[in-house]
């Protein structure tokens, strides 16, 4: 299968100006920055994806070997964030046109399928509190990856990472109209019980970060020949 064209966006923000231009000068530091700051929303956009914990790491760790190694081609008019969001789609979306070749972005696939379950750091001092706390998770958890694809990555994008309807538009190739009504639809598909607690609690929803996001980093960083 043909790779999807690095998307090539153009004026630079002056951040992403300066972390462009140290990573080109071959900075591991300015790599390490704009991995870290990306890892959760680009992890969180693959898995919406595939559905497998691993899998999403990996597609996230070829996503930045790629964009890394044609760095020079972003030139464009949105943020360094919404170019590496575009790239770590393509990726996870070829994985997946690779087990089901039929499978777009716009296929809605009809039933539930079995939700991967993901376990949350909770803390230890309040037991009533964190089996409540998980419970909770593990419904929406639940309710997300049993949504259509096509309306888990807009819940995802717009909910989880908070996207604005431009962006979530931009990233995937939608009308925002298009974005608005499937949100909506997605919020439905959701339930009432679940949207009232979607709140605090989504927003710890498929957590990357600590040791895993560290390995992640290290794992490219040592591909890129740091």
């Amino acid at each position: 299968m043909r790779q999807a064209p690095i998307p090539n966006i153009a004026p630079l923000d002056t951040g992403d100006a300066e972390l462009v231009r140290r990573v080109l000068a071959r900075d591991e530091a300015a790599v390490r920055a704009i991995m870290q700051a990306n890892n959760r929303r680009l992890y969180r956009l693959a898995r919406g994806i595939l559905r497998n914990d691993g899998e999403a790491e990996d597609v996230v760790q070829e996503a930045y070997v790629r964009a890394f190694t044609h760095l020079e081609s972003f030139r464009g008019d949105s943020s360094l964030s919404t170019w590496l969001s575009r790239i770590t789609m393509n990726e996870a979306l070829g994985r997946l046109r690779r087990q089901r070749p039929a499978v777009e972005l716009d296929s809605l696939p009809q039933g539930a399928l079995e939700a991967q379950i993901i376990q949350f750091p909770l803390a230890a001092d309040d037991p009533e509190k964190s089996m409540a706390q998980r419970e909770i998770q593990h419904v929406v958890e639940h309710a997300i990856d049993e949504l259509p694809e096509a309306f888990r990555l807009v819940f995802i994008t717009r909910v989880l990472e908070g996207m604005n309807v431009e962006e979530t538009a931009e990233i995937l190739g939608l009308k925002p109209e298009t974005v608005k009504t499937r949100l909506h639809r997605a919020r439905t598909m959701l339930r009432d019980i679940v949207e009232k607690k979607i709140g605090p609690v989504v927003m710890e929803a498929f957590p990357f970060a600590g040791r895993r996001c560290e390995r992640l980093t290290d794992a490219v960083l040592k591909r890129l020949g740091y």
